[in-house]
Formats: structure tokens, sequence, C-alpha cells
């Protein structure tokens, strides 16, 4: 009986020494989203600095105040702090083979930052990977594909690839090929082209639209159109472009070839 009473008072400041941890965590975690909150705001309302890092900057205070907070738990239980450099010091081989990609997402993070090849808001292909660009923090990139897909790639890997940036521009060239026949006239088609893309008043002035003739296809004469507008409007008006060029060509009797099925039969 003696045993289990010395064993139960043993046993409290045990649980004591838990609770007291339990409450440092969870206020801790409480903290440092909070402080996280509130940084990502207050330099996301300064003009001059954009949210990418913003949210970067965010995350680096996170990931600092949890630490800090896992230095006051193990000194809850006892464990010094220069204990614990000196354990960390002994174990940083094995980290850093176990946690070597993770080191290098963040080293890349780092990486991202500095150089910028995107930022929040833009649109980008990443590796094949094409979405808007919706956080950058220490570890991984997100992005959000037209279709609302939820993309994470670690930035080791982000880092690595070929980026494509299609809003890093104020003003993109929207270039459209229209088919006619072999028998209609080229000149009045470039011009019905040229007509209705300066009709259009997201078509900038400067530089001019462009139409020639750059192929002769089988069964078609090809003709590019080459236009720039600002970014935001890039594929509205090249939608609407292509819709009203067709629509101007029936109107002026220039025709679209398209390819035709022949049927033989053969009388038995």
């Amino acid at each position: 009986m003696e045993s289990i009473v010395e064993q139960a008072q043993g046993f409290g400041p045990l649980l004591i020494t838990a609770v007291k941890a339990l409450l440092v965590l969870i206020i801790g975690w409480m903290v440092a989203g909070a402080i996280s909150r509130m940084v990502r705001n207050r330099v996301n309302k300064t003009p001059e600095i954009d949210a990418t890092l913003g949210n970067f900057a965010a995350s680096i205070v996170r990931w600092v105040i949890l630490l800090v907070v896992l230095i006051a738990i193990l000194g809850i239980f006892g464990i010094e702090a220069t204990s614990l450099v000196a354990m960390m010091g002994a174990a940083t081989l094995a980290i850093g083979l176990a946690l070597q990609g993770t080191l290098a997402d963040l080293a890349a993070g780092f990486m991202l930052i500095l150089f910028r090849p995107y930022k929040i808001g833009q649109y980008v292909d990443v590796g094949g990977t094409a979405g808007t660009v919706v956080d950058l923090n220490l570890f991984v990139t997100e992005l959000v594909t037209p279709d609302n897909v939820q993309i994470i790639i670690p930035n080791g890997q982000a880092w690595g690839s070929v980026i494509t940036n299609f809003s890093a521009h104020e003003t993109r060239r929207v270039d459209v090929v229209f088919g006619i026949d072999y028998g209609d006239d080229a000149d009045k088609a470039k011009q019905i082209i040229l007509d209705t893309a300066n009709a259009d008043e997201r078509v900038m002035k400067d530089p001019e639209a462009w139409a020639r003739v750059t192929n002769l296809g089988d069964s078609s004469v090809d003709i590019t159109m080459r236009v720039w507008c600002v970014a935001e409007d890039y594929w509205e008006l090249k939608f609407g472009l292509t819709q009203a060029i067709k629509e101007a060509f029936d109107n002026d009797g220039i025709s679209i070839p398209y390819p035709h099925t022949v049927e033989i039969k053969r009388e038995a």
C-alpha cells in the first residue's frame, strides 16, 4: 500500500508538469498564429511591400515563436537550453540526413523570396503545373488552378524547375491563326482582321495590330494576327476576337475550310 501511495505521490508532480507543458504549447501555438497574422496584415498594408513578402515574413515569425515554445517546454521538463544545444549538436548529422528534403525546401524558399520569380496573385507555370500563386511560405508554394484545384509544390521543386510567369509584365501579345480558303482574297481577309481588332478598345494602338500570311497549308491559307493588350485582358480579348473575326468573315464571304469526308460505295 505504501508503495502505491509513493508511486501516486511521484506521479502527481509529473502530471502537473505535463499539464503546464500542454498549456504552454496551446498558448504558444495560439500566440504564434496571432502574431504571424498580425505581421502578415501589417506588411500587406504597406504599399511598398507586396503580399508575397508579407506571407513569407509571417511564416518565419510563426516558426521562430514555435521554436521558442519548444525550448520553454523542454525547460519545464528540466532540460536546459545548453543541454538542448548539446543534444542538437550531437544529432546534427542524423537530423540533416532525415530532413535534407525539408532543409532544401527551406533554402529554396529564401531563394524564391530573394530573386522573386513570381509573386502572390500572379499566374505561373512551375515545371508544367500552372495556376495562380496564393501563398509562398518557408517550405511550399501554393497554387490554385482556374478550375479551383489546390496544388502544393515544395519550394525545392519549384526553385529547380522551369518557371513561366504569365503575369510578370503589364502587357501581353495575343496571337491567333485563321485559316481561309485558297479561293478567297487574302488581302481582304487581312483587312477584315485588322479592322475588327482595331475596333476593340482593349487592343493597344502601339504596337499596332499585325496580320500576315504565315503558312500555306494543305487546305487553307493561314493568316496570323498579333495584337497587344493589358495582361489582365489577354484571355477575354483572345476569345472575343476569335468569335468577332469569324462572324466578320461570314458577313464578307470569307470561308474557313474544314475537313470533308468522302465515302465511296462500290456496287456488288
